[in-house]
């Protein structure tokens, strides 16, 4: 099982490059489901999410090239004939964004089984929106054995109010209206880059959506979509990490290829902890501006400071002088990385949905577990600043939404390099 080895002390110098965004990658590349023409997807980031939607994909009868290197990121899809309309548990268990399959599923075949999505352990992701949301379109959806298999003649425009704001929720039945017959109107819709992203690729392929970005879209259902070309977006959260590396570090880093609109909440926060940044069109400039100070934070829907950024920002806290007080208002297991921060030295303490982080604190090499995406994004910032040499465990999870960490962080200067098997060697 691969593991980092990290030693610390090395502030990161230089420029640093943001893949495509994981999370709109993965709608994007459900979303060509819904058309029988090539759907040609850019800037998608070479992380193992991807590979596990290509098999996925696959599986149903799709053809999938996944480019890389010259081909820049580039993936062509087609699904044609989807001659097997099922989301396998042993393909999808790892991978929370399974249920984005449904809705396009069943807008276009009638049909569709679907295995209950797996992936990071964080708390509660419930799927009921998407089922209730389905179920006003007209499509009776039973549960079997851990599957989910809904059924329909064909959609029907709804006026949908999700109970709460899920991005995926919000995904997966803009997927399902572009083909429903009738108007769809979605209310307490997610605001999320990636759901914008998404509606700019459906838009592409010829739907007819209004409103996103904003809390209600409208849908007029269309009886056909055709093929289209579309760049993702960069990753927020990757770049979001590489602000808090520089931050943390003490370093100057420009973060290159990346939306700093979409950075808005994080920037703001690191401001107020004394760190210099510079933003232009396209990138950012992170400085150590000195000492950092506490800068209390509460996770929100976008364009709220993001949940993904908590456990990243935990890290950073650990350094400011001073003592901040992290609530998260998202996930309700969220705080998993907060021991194995402690074990390498940071004070840390919980109370319910509300973290502690007494700040100054050395930090010291140590043994650590990485137990889900974004904590293990911490613990690689937790060990840039360690004294000594911090072994990373289980960093599988690294690779679920981070473009190869390590070879970029060790282009401007960290002591990283991994051990086992190199993800992607055959």
């Amino acid at each position: 099982m691969d593991k980092f080895v990290v030693r610390g002390g090395n502030p990161l110098l230089g420029t640093i490059k943001v893949s495509g965004a994981k999370n709109s990658a993965l709608p994007c590349m459900a979303a060509a489901i819904l058309t029988e023409e090539e759907v040609i997807l850019e800037n998608i980031p070479q992380v193992r999410d991807i590979e596990t939607e290509r098999r996925l994909l696959e599986s149903m009868g799709a053809e999938v090239q996944l480019g890389y290197g010259r081909a820049q990121h580039r993936t062509h899809i087609q699904c044609a004939v989807l001659s097997d309309p099922v989301a396998k548990y042993e393909i999808v268990k790892t991978m929370r964004a399974s249920s984005l399959v449904l809705g396009p599923l069943i807008a276009r075949t009638g049909m569709a089984r679907v295995a209950m999505p797996g992936g990071c352990a964080i708390g509660g992701r419930p799927i009921d929106l998407h089922l209730k949301a389905l179920e006003a379109m007209g499509a009776v959806i039973t549960q079997d054995h851990g599957y989910l298999e809904a059924k329909t003649d064909r959609l029907r425009g709804a006026h949908i109010v999700f109970d709460k704001i899920t991005v995926t929720g919000t995904e997966d039945i803009l997927m399902a209206a572009v083909l429903a017959e009738g108007e769809t109107v979605l209310e307490n819709c997610a605001r999320e880059p990636e759901v914008t992203d998404l509606a700019a690729l459906l838009i592409a392929m010829g739907a007819q959506i209004t409103g996103a970005g904003t809390s209600t879209i409208k849908v007029r259902g269309v009886s056909k979509l055709h093929g289209a070309r579309h760049k993702i977006n960069p990753d927020r959260i990757e770049a979001g990490t590489f602000l808090i590396a520089g931050a943390i570090t003490g370093g100057d880093l420009n973060i290159d290829s990346c939306d700093p609109t979409h950075l808005g909440a994080l920037i703001a926060k690191l401001e107020q902890c004394g760190v210099r940044i510079d933003v232009a069109k396209d990138h950012i400039r992170v400085r150590s501006g000195g000492e950092l100070k506490a800068a209390d934070i509460s996770t929100e829907e976008y364009p709220g400071f993001p949940t993904d950024m908590q456990a990243q920002y935990m890290a950073l806290a650990t350094q400011t002088a001073g003592t901040t007080t992290v609530t998260e208002n998202i996930f309700e297991n969220r705080f998993m990385h907060v021991q194995e921060l402690n074990r390498m030295g940071a004070n840390i303490s919980v109370q319910g949905r509300t973290a502690t982080i007494r700040g100054g604190t050395p930090l010291q090499s140590a043994a650590v577990m990485c137990s889900d995406l974004r904590a293990s994004a911490s613990l690689v910032l937790a060990a840039l600043v360690a004294e000594g040499e911090t072994i990373l465990d289980r960093v599988y999870h690294v690779d679920r939404g981070y473009e190869r960490l390590e070879e970029k962080l060790r282009g401007v200067g960290a002591q990283i390099r991994r051990m086992g098997d190199v993800f992607g060697k055959k």
